[in-house]
């Protein structure tokens, strides 16, 4: 059949041409929808496929309660907090509780995480998003604790008039390089919550070593703002 080809270089078919095209037009419509509707099709499934992997990432990020309080092997010798010492108070406005807490300690950390230290009597106190604590969730807490030996408890008491509770555990130094002794830390640990925050404060002492009249000052003086 004859054919004409335009300017633009296309080809043009001329009327006796198009007169028999209209029985093959149905068939290539029926093959572009169905290629169309196939390709819809998968990207309509691509959701389903990235969902687990979206769900499988929201359940690894839990938290992980601190570490175990540790004494340093090289540290000088620790005595008692004395009878007549002062204690100042420490606000931390970001993690929003006060302390008081030993004059002359050495203090480290801020926002979620601060420590007081004199030596190898050593406080920690850390805060972050978390339900209140049970009895249960203090043993689980334990269980992951690392290199510690659990005393007591969970025990249940009131700090400041809020439910706490309390827990004793040990550990010990890395060796000293020199004479190869350890320091043994007795830990008192609470915890302690309040609108959908925890506090979890550890007050340790070496073995030999008596400061609970001042441990017992520093967690009743613990307060939320």
């Amino acid at each position: 059949m004859a054919s004409s080809r335009s300017r633009s270089g296309g080809v043009q078919a001329d009327e006796a041409t198009i007169a028999s095209m209209p029985t093959r037009v149905p068939v290539f419509v029926l093959a572009t929808a169905l290629l169309v509707a196939g390709c819809g099709s998968s990207k309509s499934s691509a959701p389903s496929a990235t969902g687990p992997a979206t769900t499988a990432s929201a359940k690894t990020t839990t938290s992980s309660p601190p570490s175990a309080l540790q004494a340093e092997a090289t540290s000088a010798a620790t005595g008692d907090i004395p009878d007549n010492q002062v204690f100042l108070g420490f606000r931390n406005a970001a993690a929003r509780y006060s302390m008081k807490y030993p004059e002359g300690w050495a203090q480290q950390g801020t926002a979620g995480r601060v420590t007081f230290r004199d030596k190898n009597n050593i406080v920690r106190v850390v805060v972050a998003a978390g339900a209140a604590p049970t009895a249960a969730s203090v043993r689980t807490d334990l269980g992951r604790l690392k290199g510690a030996r659990v005393q007591s408890g969970p025990q249940r008491l009131k700090i400041s008039g809020a439910s706490a509770f309390k827990v004793v555990y040990t550990t010990q130094s890395a060796p000293n390089a020199v004479t190869g002794k350890r320091v043994t830390l007795t830990v008192d640990r609470y915890y302690l919550s309040r609108a959908g925050k925890e506090a979890i404060v550890d007050l340790g002492t070496p073995v030999g070593v008596d400061n609970v009249d001042a441990y017992r000052l520093m967690i009743e003086s613990f307060r939320w703002r």
